[in-house]
Formats: structure tokens, sequence, C-alpha cells
């Protein structure tokens, strides 16, 4: 059978393989074209495949999540959502033989009608295919594929990009209309392909109990109302807050205009280098003609990072124990400095901070990011004396570092492409697209590695690697793959199987959170800790050249529920017992414990996070080990984070629905990020946060449906009298706290500073400073939720009152240090009402311009009670007053 199509222009067929992106020239194709395809193949052409991703109209539209009787009852607690994607083509096409590839976030649970099928190829790829009821795509025509998904989709951001569709033999082709645009003036991301949200009951609820509205002009308005706008409470503000700040009464302001005349006495310039480049970037530089300020010893104390600040009109000291405390002196001068006036209140500080483990993570194995991104961030770590960086290098979505002897981690693991054998690339996920030179792929060379680690060393800030294992580690199993089948085909077996990470004849059938099946090491392979040996020898080695030891090191320390059951060298493993492992459920404990010892044996601290290492029997472990605790305080969260800090263990605080700046800043759908614990972490929930008392936090958070929750921080026993939770033991107490930036919806640098700032100020600030009105933690248990009465009224007030002085701070003075220093911070969103005809707009950080305009008018200053005619648009300018936030409508 043959089929002709005429089409109004057709692309030059691409010859280059799937993993390589070449431009199509259509200038040149004629006005109209004959294209003859036959089925004998593919059934289809390259033309004419080029010309259907070219033209190709595709819109993805969550229609309800509530919940019918045709969700699957079995499933996901009977709930499910109703979602469509509309294709609209501007030719005939009658062939079946081609097929959509995309990023589906919810797995499906049924089709409406026969026209086609969708099938999950591995994690979130799925594949959208001709089936037999179906009737052609016409010109001009639209063709509904709606189907019912797990759970819910909730943000406009679930809609992921570059569908991609193929034939057999042919280079795949992106449908352009899914590809993402960049608003101009906001420089964010734009998903013009995902039908807006307009329902909150229906689009924006997760179940009937749910109570959280949607931050719309009006919700923020009242939101910020509280807050006044007044800059002068920022005038003697340093972020993070000081242990003790005292104002010299009836002094003038210092002009920092001339520069600093700094004389380092005994201290190495090099180590302060950092703290003086931000001071020049704001505008203080060095000058034989400035203000004198000498560095000098602190010798009543030798506590890391503490100092002693005194500003005079002539004269500035700064005393510290350390490297990090002279820092940290000189990071405070730039926090007192107005940068448009360049002026400093003379003060004396006194200073320390509350946790010696102050971090920041960042995931660039999801969606790969830049070193420049991440020197950018050092920065900025580094002026509010955050002191960790935890990088996350490897997870199931990419290896992002160059090991040597090891060339497949990176030639494979590094990229994601459409090649379904993945022997030169991983499966596409997360809307990565068909082409390995996408953005989102990428790693670090060894050289990138080191330049890292001592931009971080000169900036005091240590650098903890992480490849996440033994779950989350599918762009190492398949890379080992890849190394496994390349050398076999040339004939040698056991260099095949030196770091094989899989067992061929492993039948288990698991899935992993992300909807794996086969993301788990197998961990009763003598293979694996060969590879994991050699991974982290190699990662020392640069920690060596870059004159960083290496000692602390992130295993992640995640499994997969169900792994290993089927695989018949566990089977034997466990059957022979030499290891002591007795049964397939101690098997997740005995990889961790023995990785640990591994790392300890070489000098270096294992860390993982909180709900693998819970897995482990504390005996078989090193005395010193670190937990990320990132159990949900809504969910009970507090009661593991007290056991692992009873173990005597490091327990850094990541709570996902304060510290995870991958979620929502407000909820409103089309903001960015994953929402299965907050759908709303702005920068006041961060500052609201009460680190050294989390079941304290009842009293005054709500969970992710807005609704209250209660902690019971008593002793808990099970049914057979064994205690399974306690308060925390006297003078035990939390290593720090750390912020994460997870990476699965943030595909840029700028999205990915769009969601760490300005959180990341509120992160130092927690991490740094304990205030007066938090919560004493009761070592004899207590139980907390909105009427225990513990945080009494004079410390929500108190609370309050620092948040005035916080706001006022970031809003006049750090965002625009933040502009200076080309970060793309979240300007936010105003909030905004429309009183008898008067408009009346406020912003969460006082100080920063808002905008008005009528539909399709010009924008206008905002003056409060400006007199407007309904509907109107607002928005919010930056500190520097050039880029836009996004805008609302105030109705």
């Amino acid at each position: 059978m043959k089929i002709k199509l005429v089409v109004a222009a057709v692309a030059i067929a691409m010859s280059a393989s799937a993993c390589s992106k070449k431009e199509v020239d259509e200038q040149s194709a004629p006005a109209s074209v004959s294209i003859e395809a036959t089925d004998s193949g593919t059934g289809i052409t390259q033309a004419l495949l080029n010309k259907m991703g070219e033209t190709l109209d595709i819109r993805y539209s969550v229609i309800s999540n509530v919940p019918d009787d045709n969700c699957d009852k079995d499933a996901s607690d009977g709930r499910c959502f109703l979602a469509e994607i509309d294709l609209t083509s501007a030719i005939d096409i009658d062939s079946k033989d081609w097929s959509i590839y995309y990023s589906q976030m919810r797995p499906i649970q049924s089709i409406v009608g026969d026209e086609f099928t969708i099938t999950r190829v591995q994690g979130d790829l799925h594949k959208i295919t001709p089936a037999a009821g179906f009737k052609g795509l016409k010109k001009g025509q639209t063709t509904k594929i709606q189907f019912r998904g797990e759970l819910w989709q909730l943000s406009e951001i679930d809609g992921m990009p570059n569908y991609y569709i193929v034939a057999d033999g042919l280079e795949p082709v992106i449908i352009r209309s899914t590809q993402l645009s960049v608003d101009p003036e906001t420089g964010m991301e734009v998903r013009p392909y995902v039908t807006a949200f307009t329902d909150s009951e229906t689009q924006y609820k997760r179940r009937e109990t749910d109570k959280l509205n949607w931050a719309t002009s009006s919700v923020l308005y009242q939101n910020n109302l509280d807050t006044p706008v007044n800059a002068a409470l920022a005038t003697h503000s340093i972020l993070p807050t000081p242990t003790k700040l005292t104002v010299k009464a009836d002094k003038p302001a210092v002009s920092l205009k001339p520069g600093l005349n700094l004389l380092f006495n005994d201290v190495e310039p090099s180590v302060v280098e950092a703290a003086l480049q931000r001071l020049a970037r704001i505008g203080v530089a060095q000058s034989e003609q400035g203000i004198q300020t000498e560095l000098l010893p602190l010798t009543s104390s030798t506590a890391a990072g503490q100092y002693h600040l005194d500003i005079s009109a002539d004269k500035i000291q700064i005393f510290a124990a350390d490297n990090a405390g002279f820092s940290y002196g000189l990071a405070s001068i730039a926090a007192l400095v107005d940068a448009n006036k360049l002026t400093v209140s003379p003060v004396t500080v006194s200073d320390s901070p509350r946790y010696d483990f102050r971090g920041m993570h960042v995931d660039v194995s999801r969606n790969f990011h830049s070193k420049q991104l991440i020197l950018d961030l050092l920065d900025q770590m580094a002026a509010y004396k955050l002191n960790k960086l935890h990088l996350h290098m490897a997870d199931d979505e990419g290896w992002r570092l160059e090991i040597d002897g090891l060339p497949e981690l990176t030639e494979v693991g590094s990229k994601r492409c459409h090649d379904l054998n993945e022997d030169t690339c991983l499966l596409p996920q997360l809307g990565s697209g068909p082409f390995s030179d996408a953005k989102v792929n990428g790693y670090y060379s060894k050289a990138d590695y080191i330049e890292i680690l001592k931009y971080a060393n000169a900036r005091q800030i240590q650098v903890i690697p992480s490849m996440d294992m033994p779950g989350h580690s599918r762009a190492a199993i398949k890379s080992m793959e890849a190394r496994y089948r390349k050398l076999v085909a040339q004939g040698d077996q056991q260099a095949a199987e030196q770091f094989l990470l899989s067992d061929s004849q492993d039948e288990t059938v698991y899935s992993s959170i992300q909807y794996y099946n086969d993301n788990t090491l197998n961990v009763c392979m003598e293979s694996t800790f060969t590879f994991i040996d050699k991974v982290i020898d190699e990662i020392a080695a640069m920690h060596k050249a870059a004159g960083v030891p290496l000692d602390l090191y992130h295993i992640g320390a995640d499994e997969t529920a169900g792994a290993w059951i089927e695989s018949p060298l566990c089977k034997a493993f466990v059957a022979n017992n030499d290891k002591g492992v007795t049964s397939m459920d101690e098997l997740g404990a005995y990889f961790i414990e023995r990785t640990a010892k591994l790392l300890a044996n070489k000098g270096i601290e294992a860390a993982g996070w909180s709900d693998g290492m819970s897995h482990t029997r504390p005996e078989n472990m090193p005395s010193k080990a670190q937990s990320n605790i990132w159990d949900v305080v809504a969910h009970g969260g507090h009661k593991r984070a007290h056991q692992q800090a009873n173990l005597g263990w490091h327990a850094v605080l990541s709570q996902p629905e304060v510290l995870y700046f991958d979620f929502p800043y407000e909820a409103d759908p089309k903001e960015h990020g994953y929402y299965w614990a907050s759908r709303n972490t702005n920068s006041q929930k961060i500052h609201s946060f009460m680190p050294g008392n989390l079941p304290a936090n009842a009293e005054q958070w709500t969970d992710i449906e807005n609704l209250p929750f209660e902690a019971d921080d008593t002793v808990q026993k099970d049914e057979s009298g064994k205690v399974a939770s306690s308060p925390l033991k006297q003078a035990i107490g939390f290593a720090g706290i750390q912020g994460q930036l997870w990476s699965e919806t943030v595909r840029s640098d700028d999205v990915a500073e769009y969601m760490m700032f300005p959180r990341v100020l509120m992160l130092a600030e927690r991490a740094w400073h304990k205030p007066e009105w938090e919560v004493a933690y009761q070592y004899q248990g207590a139980v907390y939720n909105q009427q225990s009465g513990f945080f009494t009224e004079e410390m929500r007030q108190a609370q309050a009152e620092d948040w005035y002085q916080v706001a006022n701070t970031v809003g006049a003075k750090e965002l625009l240090k933040l502009d200076k220093a080309d970060i793309a911070y979240r300007v936010p969103t105003p909030g905004a009402v429309i009183k008898d005809g008067k408009l009346f707009a406020n912003v969460i950080f006082p100080g920063l311009d808002i905008e008005y305009r009528a539909a399709g008018g010009d924008w206008l200053a905002y003056k409060e009670g400006v007199e407007v005619i309904a509907p109107v648009e607002v928005r919010v300018i930056a500190a520097d007053g050039k880029r836009k936030g996004r805008t609302l409508v105030v109705k």
C-alpha cells in the first residue's frame, strides 16, 4: 500500500544518529511538495516525520483531580486524576507507523477510547502509539487522548516538555509545540503546551479535605498585610542575625566609598580574598585611601567561625580565631552596607554560629547544572556564612563526575537520548528529549571538580560528594552494563565482570518511587563493592589534588523495597551466610554497614539519608556517621530525628516541608517545583522554623492541605512493650541544618537560582542564629498541637517582629546585592486587592517596587489607593529595576 500526502512545506531529511541533534533547514523547500511513503519499512519518510514534528500542535490539560467511579480502586487509595492530550495536525496523517515518546509524571491507569495506547517504557518515559481504532489525524481537526492517572497532578509544571516522534529506522524529531520558551521579562520558563488551571476546587485540591487556598493576589495581600514598610529596620541589620549587635549611640554612619585599607597582620590574604571580592562587587574595594581595617587574633576563644567586629568612624577591627571567622567578619561588613549609599552603621558585633553544619544540597544528576552555577552558589553561601555544599552527582537519571578508569560512567551515564538499548546513553526522562546535546545533560571533568573544591575551600566551605546507592543508582548500573557488553564483545569476560552492578538472572519485580524497576545495585555481588571502592578512591584522589582531604562522603543509603528477592546470586548469598546475613530483609542494612566501614577504613565518615540509615544495626556501624533527616514534621518526622540523634550520629535536619527548595514558594499551580510535602514554602515559613524543637512546629504550621496536626514527643511503645520513639536525651542536639534543591523540575541554571534564592538567606538565618522566640525543648517529652500553648503569644509576637526586620532587610538591602552578583532570584508575586475602586498592593519583601496596568495598557508605578477599574494586572520589580516578577490579575 502507498500513502500519498501533500504538505505545505517539507524539512530536509536528517541523517545524524539518534544521539546527535541537527538543525532542520526548511528555507529552500518548495511551497508544496507531494510525498510518497511506503509502509514496506516504516510506512513513513523522514521528511514526513520532520513535518509532523514541526507542525503537530500538542496541548496537555489536567481536567480534574476529583476521583470518579472509573479510578482504579486497588491503586493509590482509589485516587486518580483525569487529563487530556490534544493533537491537532496541520496535515492529514493516516499512517500508524509512528509513536510519540514523552514524560508523564504519574503512571496512567486507563485510557478513554480505542484510538491510542499509552505504555510506560521506564521511569516517567511513556509511549503513545496509534491503536486498532485509530482514524487518522485530519488536517485542522483536534484528536483527544483522554486518560486517568495515579493520584493527582496539581501543577502546570507537571506537564514535561520535549515530546518527540519516532518511526522505525528514522531520526527522532522533537515536536516543536512542546518545547519550552522563556519569558523575556521574568527570565523564567514558560510551557505554552500546558493549559492553564482555572478551577481551584476541581484542579488544585488534593482531596475533599484540602483547605489550602490558591495564592491569588488577595490571599497574598492578607499574608503580607502585617509586615510594615520600614527601611529603617534594615539600617543596623545583618543577615544572618548575629549573636549580639550594639549600635554606637549618636554616631553618624560611616562611609565606605573610599574603600578599605586592609592590615592583614598574621592572616594570609588569600583566605579572605573571596570576602573582599564580594565587598568590591558591592562597591567597597581595597584602597590605601580607605578606612583602616585590621585583622587581629581573638585570643579568648577557639570556637570555629567566631568573630568580633568593631566599626568606628576612623577604624574597623575584626578579631577571629580562624580563617572562617575573619571571612565572616568581612561578610558582616558587607551585610551592613547599604549598596546604594555605601555606608555602614558604627557597631560592635560579637558573633558565633549556632550549628557547626550549615549546608546546602544541590542535585545535578536529575538535570545537570553548570560549574558556573556551583561557583556562584559558593560565593553566596560564603556571603551568608554557610559552610557545607552537599553535591549530589549521581542518581537514576545521570552520573555527573568523570572517574578515571570507568569512562562509561560519563560516556553513557551523563546523557539521555533515544537509544532504547542504552548502549550510548540513558533513556530520556524528565522531558529531556531524544538528543544527547540537550543542556540537561553533562558532567564535571576532573579539572572542573578540582576547581570547585579549591573554590569552596577558599571560602571555608566543605564539599560533600554524593553518589546515591544502592537505590537511585540506575545511571551507574546502565553504564556498567554498557561497559560489560562492550568488553564481552571484545572477548574480555573477566574485565567485563569487574565492575558489574546487576545480576542478569535477577527476575525480581519491584518499583522505585520514581517507577524504575532496574535502579538498585545488586548488593550480593563483590563487583558492586569493587566499583564503590574504585569510585571513592578516585574521588579521594581529586580531593587530594585540590589540597582538600575527603573526610565526609554521602552514600545516599537509599534502597528500593522488594529488590533482590528473585536474584539467584542473592539467594545463594543469604543461604551461604558467611557475611552474617540470614534473610533478604537484612541485605539493605548489610550494604550500608559494609560501605560505611569501607569508608571508615579510608578515614572517611559516611553520611546517608535517614530512611536508609534507619535500617542499619547501629552496633555494626562506625562510631562516626551522619544522617540527613528528611522525615516530614507533619507526619511525625521528629521521631526518627530524635532516634538517630540519640544514637550519637551527626543528625542534620533536612525537613522537606521547610528545607526542600525544589518545592513551590506559594500555593499556585504556575509555581515551579514538586509538592509532595509542601505547596507553599516561602521565606517567611523558613524563617519561622524552630530546629531546636521539631515537634513544637506543630503549634504554628499546618500540613500540605493546610490542616492542623499533632506531634507527640512522649515515650511511645509498640505492642510488645518495646520503645518505638522517645524524646531527645539530655545534652543531645542536632549537628545542623541543610537546604535541598532536587532538580527533577529544575532544567536550567536560572530556574535553579530562582528556586534557591532568596530562600538560601533564610536557611542561613536559621542555621546561624538561635532566636529568642524558639520554644525550648522539653526533654521529658510533650504533646504539641495548635492548642498546647507552649508557643506563647509573646513568643509569636517576637517572631513576627523578628520577621518584620528580616523582611525589610531582604527588600531594602540584600536583593540588590544578589542583583549585583547576577543571581536570578525569585522576584515575588504581589499581594493586591481592589476596595471601592482603589488598588491596594503589597509584597513579602517591603522596599521592592510594584507596577500595575489595565488589561492591554502600559505599566504604571503603583501608589497606594490609586483609582482603577477592575480587572488590573500587578507585578513586582527586582531590586535593581530590571527583571520582573510573574504577573497576577486583581479582580
